[in-house]
């Protein structure tokens, strides 16, 4: 059985050989016409594949999983090996005389899954392709069809499965799975093929101008309903924002482990993911959107991989920004990314390839989230919109990179956008905003404002669209915007009535370093650390100071720079990197909660005081605060069977600065953040 990759060598496979660099001109497709059989149990399978190759070409570097034996059984050509790539083959395919080539192959397909580290304490699974008895999951990085590296295919597909078990694909399916036999077809151009196969339920129903469909692993009637719903909402509410979703079906189907992926006209999603309640209307449209920015326009990714900012925005953030959540969520968003980009983890957008991990994902998904949010603020959202409709019309089921969107949205907007987008995709880093010199002249019955913003990063100057926000109390608030394309840009405004305050970017508009002032302290400050240190309660009852151990080793594994020790190890917290403390035990905790400004702590009692909630010691606690500009966190549990559950959720807790937990299953009660106060970029009038 092959070895699991390493990270670094899976993800250099995925994103250098195996995901294809596609030419954005237009180039001959490959017509595939596949015949599979599957054997779950041995993990095998025997595959027949007729090739439609283009005219005018003769040879073809080909790519299958090592071991599949390849043959030509039809056509006038010859196929020899060609060296290895880990676990795939390359193979030179010579055609003499034009027409289709038909090979025959067949082995196992295994691979265990292999856990990613995405950050203190959170972790994802991922497999090359498996073929076994809980199920079948494979694509192009399996090398279970020959694939050729840079060119996008059509196909026709037919898989023979046990009694009971469906295959799912892209495109037009699956005929007739109750006769062991499923069938689907894609006419469509594709940069991938992709072969799902379990003993599914489906649940169908048309929806308009596609097929909506739910593939569970148990029959689950309340479940689909809820999902087949949301599939026409959402599919219908993206055709009309960004054009004819491109695709004959979508279909929920359910994994045998824990994933989120997104495929064409199909996403494949965990079984507790699914059954999640908030999903349906969070992750679910993020999966949907994804048919138009990923799957119905390719990423071009050796320019770098614009669809997780775009597809963010679209979806997650606009999901928040509905419910009058969007401010929150950009802060959240900013908050994240300075938590986890740090010492030499930025790069630029055009260099972000895909998530493996925190600090990625703040790059390609939050920062790329806040280009699109930026580029809308100055554009005004009719003409945001309008480019996006004319960037999918331009580039559907072809590649794209940033320079065609810059493109489309020139072309609507009749903007030369060449430093915006230069400056926002090709730079890393974010500018860090000061106000300064803001004076208030009275004349007249008028008021006059002046101040200067500054760009204080020790980087070049950004091109911002700064709001500014005064605070009337006669009158409502008023807006001005204010260009920022040097290190120091003054600003003017005259008021009819006399002003109370005056914020900076107060609803985070603009991708930038937030101040001191402008967030609370939360778990994600030590969660995104790369060293700190964990302290165990050395007078916890055994089997509680065990579990507490197996907690700190499970967030510890793949970050070296965070300690565990014993509280007595310790004479006093050190003040130069994050500390978690954990128990009620803990020697230390009386540092902790000395004048801490948002709770009350009665270590003795076992009491906690939030605002207007007592909680006593049956609940199980989390908590931070600074200490100067200092991170620290509690954690406290009376039940040590909570803490396995505690160390598994924790981590997605990022952004909450307390929380508390109840019962062996540590089923959340409170969550939230502490208060956040002004920052250097508020003014107030009054007090002058």
């Amino acid at each position: 059985m092959p070895q699991p990759l390493s990270l670094a060598t899976a993800f250099a496979i995925a994103f250098m050989i195996l995901t294809p660099t596609i030419t954005l001109a237009s180039s001959p497709l490959i017509e595939h016409t596949l015949d599979v059989q599957i054997d779950p149990p041995s993990g095998t399978l025997r595959v027949r594949d007729q090739m439609g190759l283009p005219d005018g070409e003769s040879e073809w570097l080909l790519l299958l999983h090592a071991g599949l034996d390849p043959k030509v059984i039809e056509g006038d050509a010859e196929l020899n090996p060609a060296g290895n790539v880990e676990h795939l083959t390359r193979y030179r395919l010579r055609r003499h005389t034009p027409g289709p080539v038909t090979l025959s192959y067949g082995g196992r397909i295994r691979h265990d899954l292999e856990r990613i580290d995405e950050g203190m304490g959170r972790a994802r699974q991922w497999s090359l392709g498996t073929i076994d008895s809980n199920g079948v999951f494979l694509d192009g990085n399996s090398g279970w069809y020959p694939r050729i590296p840079g060119r996008l295919q059509t196909f026709r597909l037919q898989v023979r499965l046990p009694e009971g078990w469906t295959a799912v694909s892209q495109g037009a399916g699956p005929g007739a799975p109750e006769t062991g036999l499923s069938t689907w077809s894609e006419t469509q151009p594709q940069d991938d093929i992709y072969l799902i196969a379990a003993p599914f339920r489906l649940y169908r129903e048309p929806a308009e101008g596609f097929e909506a469909q739910v593939y569970l692993r148990r029959p689950d009637d309340a479940l689909a309903r809820t999902y087949l719903d949301a599939t026409a909402k959402y599919v219908a509410l993206y055709s009309d924002l960004i054009g004819p979703y491109p695709f004959a079906k979508f279909a929920l189907v359910e994994n045998f482990w824990e994933t989120g992926y997104g495929m064409p006209s199909f996403t494949l999603l965990g079984p507790s993911v699914i059954r999640l309640p908030f999903i349906v209307d969070t992750s679910y449209p993020h999966e949907i959107l994804h048919n138009w920015w990923g799957n119905g326009v390719y990423v071009d990714y050796a320019s770098g991989n614009w669809s997780e900012g775009l597809t963010n925005y679209l979806a997650d953030h606009w999901m928040k920004e509905r419910v009058g959540q969007g401010a929150e969520y950009r802060r959240d968003t900013l908050k994240s990314f300075a938590d986890t980009v740090r010492d030499g983890k930025d790069y630029p957008l055009t260099e972000f390839r895909g998530r493996h991990g925190s600090a990625s994902q703040a790059i390609g998904y939050g920062k790329g989230a806040m280009f699109f949010h930026m580029l809308r603020k100055q554009l005004g959202d009719e003409m945001f919109n309008q480019g996006l409709r004319r960037f999918y019309a331009e580039n559907r089921l072809r590649a794209a990179n940033y320079a065609d969107l810059q493109h489309a949205f020139e072309a609507v907007s009749a903007r030369d956008l060449r430093p915006f987008f230069s400056a926002w995709t090709t730079r890393p880093g974010a500018p860090r905003l000061a106000l300064t010199d803001v004076r208030l002249t009275p004349s007249g019955e008028e008021y006059r404002i002046t101040g200067q913003i500054e760009q204080i990063q020790l980087a070049a100057p950004f091109p911002l669209q700064v709001p500014v926000v005064i605070h009337r109390s006669a009158s409502d608030p008023m807006t001005l915007i204010v260009a920022s394309h040097e290190r120091s840009t003054p600003f003017e405004i005259t008021l009819a009535s006399a002003p109370e305050r005056l914020a900076v970017d107060p609803d985070f508009d603009v991708f930038r370093d937030l101040l001191p002032g402008e967030t609370p302290v939360t778990l994600g400050n030590l969660f995104g650390a790369d060293r700190g240190l964990i302290l165990l309660p050395s007078a916890a009852p055994a089997p509680l100071q065990d579990a507490y151990r197996q907690l700190a080793e499970n967030w510890r594994q793949g970050h070296p720079g965070w300690r565990l020790q014993l509280d007595r190890e310790v004479s006093e917290l050190p003040d130069d990197l994050p500390v978690w403390l954990l128990g009620w035990e803990n020697r230390h905790l009386g540092s902790f909660a000395t004048e801490a400004p948002d709770f009350a702590l009665d270590i003795a009692a076992r009491h906690l005081q939030l605002g207007d909630t007592a909680l006593d010691g049956s609940a199980s606690l989390a908590l931070t605060r600074w200490r100067g500009n200092q991170p620290l966190a509690w954690l406290a549990s009376n039940d040590a069977a909570a803490l396995p559950a505690l160390a598994r959720k924790l981590p997605h807790y990022g952004k909450y600065s307390y929380l508390t937990f109840t019962g062996p299953e540590a089923m959340n009660q409170l969550k939230g953040q502490w208060p956040s106060g002004d920052s250097a970029l508020v003014h107030w009038f009054l007090r002058e």
